[in-house]
């Protein structure tokens, strides 16, 4: 029995987290490959590089900080929504934030290229539910 695979894209400034998600997400043995970037910028001149509009080389699902430095989620959110559709394949965004203010919550739908607003920290069993989602 085969078990789907996903390429997913980290986008969060803290390196920290950054290692550890990275770590738990491969202890999930659902990634078959996974990108970061510090800022939304980095993942804003990734997705628009023509290079990279293949269905093959982009995320299936973007796990998206929101208080980052040069450009954070929200402006990520912003000029991603421009490309969304214009893009190969559908990508499921998960904004994850420690940050509990409903506001930030409500804001987040308001993006139709977020699937859903998840709050930090993610353990193992957190990130195959989202994994998991049909996309």
């Amino acid at each position: 029995m085969s078990t789907v695979k996903y390429n997913v894209c980290l986008i969060d400034d803290d390196k920290v987290y950054q290692f550890t998600s990275k770590m738990i997400l491969e202890a999930t043995q659902l990634t078959s490959k996974i990108i970061t970037f510090f800022n939304g910028q980095e993942a804003i001149d990734f997705f628009l590089a023509p290079e990279n509009q293949h269905i093959d080389i982009l995320p299936d699902v973007i796990f998206l900080d929101i208080n980052m430095p040069i450009l954070n989620g929200w402006n990520f959110l912003e000029l991603f929504d421009k490309i969304y559709y214009s893009l190969p394949k559908k990508i499921l965004i998960y904004v994850v934030s420690s940050s509990v203010d409903d506001s930030d919550m409500e804001r987040s739908k308001s993006f139709a290229c977020v699937t859903d607003y998840v709050i930090k920290p993610i353990n193992k069993e957190k990130y195959r539910l989202l994994l998991s989602v049909p996309g």
